[in-house]
């Protein structure tokens, strides 16, 4: 996991790890409304599905409130990828600290490496997602999420 090529991205909230926590495992509320099954317990598994682009199988595999959220991806589909399942048996890992009087997020897609053809439009969308959407959710109460429609110029281009 210590492997310096895997995604990572983070963030530094206000909020308490707690609260960064209950987002995160708040899918719905900061990655997509087109998530179903459940996101908040461990060896249960959620479908992920951005138009027919990508969808995906994910098992929620570690939950410590306030610490850290761990995911393993069961399948995945990518219409834009010779390699239609190239997340296929990588760990999506937030890990939750204090830093410096706040909390920090920090995303490591395990797995997701520069040589990976989905790896600069995957990167790109992590992040929007996190260190747009999730931020606002942990600050606000209010993220945003995907509802169908493309969120930054990767998914645009991909949609078009």
């Amino acid at each position: 996991m210590n492997d310096q090529r895997n995604f990572t991205t983070s963030i530094l909230v206000d909020q308490t790890p707690l609260q960064a926590y209950v987002a995160i495992t708040n899918v719905r509320g900061w990655w997509s409304e087109e998530i179903d099954g459940p996101t908040d317990i461990v060896g249960k598994a959620f479908d992920y599905r951005y138009r027919d682009v990508h969808r995906c199988r994910i098992e929620v595999t570690e939950l410590v409130p306030g610490k850290r959220v761990a995911w393993r991806v069961l399948e995945n589909f990518f219409s834009f990828t010779e390699d239609t399942t190239e997340w296929t048996g990588t760990d999506v890992v937030f890990d939750i600290s204090r830093k410096d009087g706040k909390t920090e997020v920090r995303l490591t897609h395990v797995g997701l490496v520069p040589d990976y053809e989905c790896f600069d439009i995957c990167s790109d969308g992590w992040t929007t997602y996190v260190n747009g959407s999730l931020r606002a959710l942990i600050a606000t109460g209010t993220g945003r999420p995907n509802v169908g429609e493309p969120m930054n110029e990767s998914e645009r281009a991909l949609a078009g």
